[in-house]
């Protein structure tokens, strides 16, 4: 079994307050052996000195979308699901060269695309899914042009291979039991208007409670969750007390309704860079005037979310939300946010709270023993500057996944 040790370097342990040195690390079999200061006895390791460079886990992005290529999503309807599938491996490489050794996709990525990941045949991060975002009709699930009055087949184009639209509490649990047998780590629902979706507006309320409840209890019942796309506070208000676990977004957040998540003990996903990525060059993409005007509602509330959110004590994960060619700004989050948070809080998103949406607390996003070596090597220390996790990777000396080097310049 190969082994790897790791010494010579400065720790950044999310689970702690500050850097530490004079560590050592053992990787064996895929997961972290032993992690403890001083030196490990380690025969037959391969050793690597990091010549003081920053240790620390491998990044969680908790809200992408390998398979959405376009930026102007409605031009997916053209695009064949081998072209889809295609695109989504490159951006998956790409993904994994920034550091980010697992994402939760949240609408469009299905099983076969993981598995590829996990059979070694696709360079890429862990891949948790949701299969299809379920959403009503003339929802932001719904980007069909208004003289479109059929649904498309899922395996006709990556438009209709993405996302899903059920009406009504039967079509809603058929949907999400459908997911579920497509092998969903978790259930996304639409409860509110989306930027990128031409019809509906941004204060809509879409799914009703009963059509929550309905999915809700279906993804309960089968071990699941659900998590809800939502910018309002009303939809926010209902997705929380209707048992969704987690919030997509969330930029009009307001105290109640931030204050009703940390009594439920919600999580929120928030995905700063979309929206200023979108404003700067969506329009080269196609993307419409109206969706653009959506698109400064939104932007305007997003770093004052993050602060509503810190202040109740809801916990906020790293996303990123980009589509398209607009994918390449995936490490820009971390500066946008330091506007209003600081560095380790930061990093947490995209390490131990990204693990805690996952359900894997203390097997991703830490440095405990036991847990899956991901890990990447950081010329320099972050807390101090966070554009060293920037730079499409080009900061970081070492990336491993399970145990594996995807790139080692060490």
């Amino acid at each position: 079994m190969a082994k790897t040790l790791f010494q010579n370097f400065a720790m950044l342990d999310p689970e702690q307050d500050e850097i530490r040195h004079g560590h050592s690390l053992l990787v064996e079999g895929g997961r972290i052996r032993e992690v403890r200061e001083g030196e490990i006895g380690a025969n037959g390791a391969d050793v690597i000195d990091c010549g003081g460079a920053t240790l620390m886990p491998g990044l969680i992005d908790s809200h992408v979308h390998v398979v959405l290529s376009e930026v102007f999503i409605r031009n997916m309807e053209s695009t064949p699901i081998t072209l889809m599938t295609a695109n989504a491996m490159a951006e998956m490489r790409a993904m994994l060269g920034r550091g980010f050794t697992t994402v939760r996709d949240t609408g469009g990525a299905d099983w076969g695309l993981r598995q590829g990941v996990e059979q070694g045949l696709i360079a890429g991060p862990r891949l948790f899914i949701s299969g299809r975002a379920i959403g009503p009709t003339g929802g932001h699930s719904d980007a069909r042009r208004r003289t479109d009055t059929a649904i498309g087949c899922p395996c006709c184009d990556a438009m209709s291979f993405a996302m899903g639209i059920a009406d009504g509490e039967a079509e809603v649990r058929r949907a999400v039991r459908e997911e579920m047998r497509q092998g969903c780590d978790h259930i996304k629902i639409m409860m509110s208007g989306g930027v990128a979706s031409p019809y509906d507006p941004l204060h809509s309320l879409q799914y009703s409670e009963r059509e929550v409840r309905a999915a809700v209890e279906e993804a309960t019942a089968f071990g699941r969750y659900v998590t809800a796309h939502a910018y309002t506070p009303q939809a926010i208000t209902r997705a929380a007390r209707n048992g969704v676990r987690c919030i997509e977004h969330g930029n009009l957040i307001d105290e109640p309704s931030a204050a009703l998540m940390a009594e439920k003990g919600m999580f929120m996903v928030a995905n700063l860079v979309a929206y200023y990525a979108m404003k700067e060059r969506a329009s080269d993409f196609g993307m419409s005037a109206d969706m653009l005007e959506k698109n400064d509602v939104v932007i305007e509330g997003g770093l004052r979310s993050l602060e509503i959110c810190k202040r109740a004590g809801v916990p906020v994960a790293y996303g990123s939300d980009l589509l398209g060619a607009l994918r390449i700004d995936q490490s820009r989050e971390f500066t946008i946010r330091s506007q209003v948070l600081p560095a380790i809080d930061i990093i947490r998103s995209a390490t131990t709270v990204g693990a805690q949406i996952l359900r894997k607390e203390g097997e991703l996003g830490c440095l405990r023993e036991g847990a899956l070596a991901d890990l990447i090597v950081v010329d320099g220390n972050p807390l101090q500057n966070l554009e060293l996790l920037a730079g499409q990777g080009r900061h970081l000396k070492a990336i491993m996944k399970d145990g594996v080097f995807h790139k080692c310049a060490l």
